[in-house]
């Protein structure tokens, strides 16, 4: 795949200042900016998702921000389309973000299957021992699933009902073929990171954060759907619908960040791109002359 592009990824945890680093490299090199970020795909969800400002936007092209509505849908082969997008337009992309699953998808792909079928899963859903039938059509996925784990049983016999494939043969295949585009990674962290993240709450709470969140329930956006459930978004609907204290809306919100950062560090290990804890400008700049080369368009 000696043709396939090359993209600059500056991944990390939340508050590690990928934004920052994706902005100086964009603006050094005249790239675009393409979130990989699960959240900032949503409008109206400004704040607690820390968007780049309208500034920054006027500054340097973004990609991924204000795609749907906070009840729309969107996952990682719809993010994976509109890097793909970006990338066949031409010119350097940095993608920045801590979603760890979109920037694996767009590395590695997706694994191709037919899409759920509802009536074969309302049969499957009926079988107490899926576990069993599934090491009748696919012993190797019965072997790496555990026996209560029905979401995945259900597809790996409903993927081998609709295909004839083996899942778990469609996934090795998968896991043996080149990467879909050449990435120069870096992972972006900090030492002082959950100092960071329970300053940067009270900075989104001072930069009107509770306003936001009361704007989207004010919209209809009620807090059972799956963004309003997430961070600070749920705290802070708890504090404006339940009466929830803020100062304990903002407490459960540091806490959230601190171990969802935890999470994001556990993804990024995964995709084993250099950790850089300091200078991270400094460190996005030499990856994108690795990535992109020497010269920028745009000077320094």
């Amino acid at each position: 795949m000696a043709d396939r592009p090359t993209v600059l990824v500056l991944g990390g945890p939340t508050a590690a200042g990928k934004t920052e680093a994706s902005l100086a490299v964009a603006r050094r090199w005249g790239a675009t900016v393409v979130s990989a970020d699960a959240m900032q795909v949503f409008r109206g969800m400004d704040i607690g998702t820390a968007k780049a400002t309208a500034a920054e936007r006027g500054d340097v092209p973004h990609v991924g921000l204000d795609v749907v509505d906070p009840d729309g849908a969107f996952d990682a082969a719809d993010f994976v389309a509109l890097a793909d997008r970006t990338l066949a337009a031409g010119g350097p992309v940095v993608v920045a973000g801590g979603t760890g699953m979109y920037l694996r998808a767009l590395q590695r792909g997706l694994v191709v299957t037919p899409p759920p079928d509802a009536d074969l899963r309302a049969e499957l859903d009926a079988v107490d021992d899926l576990h069993a039938l599934l090491r009748t059509v696919d012993p190797v996925l019965a072997d790496r699933l555990h026996p209560h784990d029905r979401v995945r049983l259900v597809r790996g016999v409903e993927v081998f009902r609709q295909t004839g494939e083996r899942l778990s043969s469609l996934q090795d295949a998968h896991a043996a073929a080149p990467d879909r585009v050449h990435v120069v990674g870096l992972c972006l962290d900090r030492d002082d990171l959950d100092a960071r993240i329970d300053q940067r709450v009270h900075t989104m709470v001072g930069a009107g954060y509770v306003d936001e969140v009361r704007r989207l329930l004010d919209a209809g956006f009620g807090p059972d759907l799956k963004p309003m459930r997430s961070l600070g978004y749920r705290h802070l609907s708890d504090h404006l619908l339940g009466g929830l204290p803020l100062d304990e809306a903002i407490r459960r919100t540091q806490r959230d960040t601190r171990r969802f950062a935890r999470k994001q560090r556990t993804w990024m290990n995964t995709l084993r791109y250099p950790e850089v804890r300091a200078d991270h400008v400094v460190a996005a700049l030499a990856a994108a002359e690795v990535a992109f080369g020497a010269r920028a368009p745009r000077g320094s």
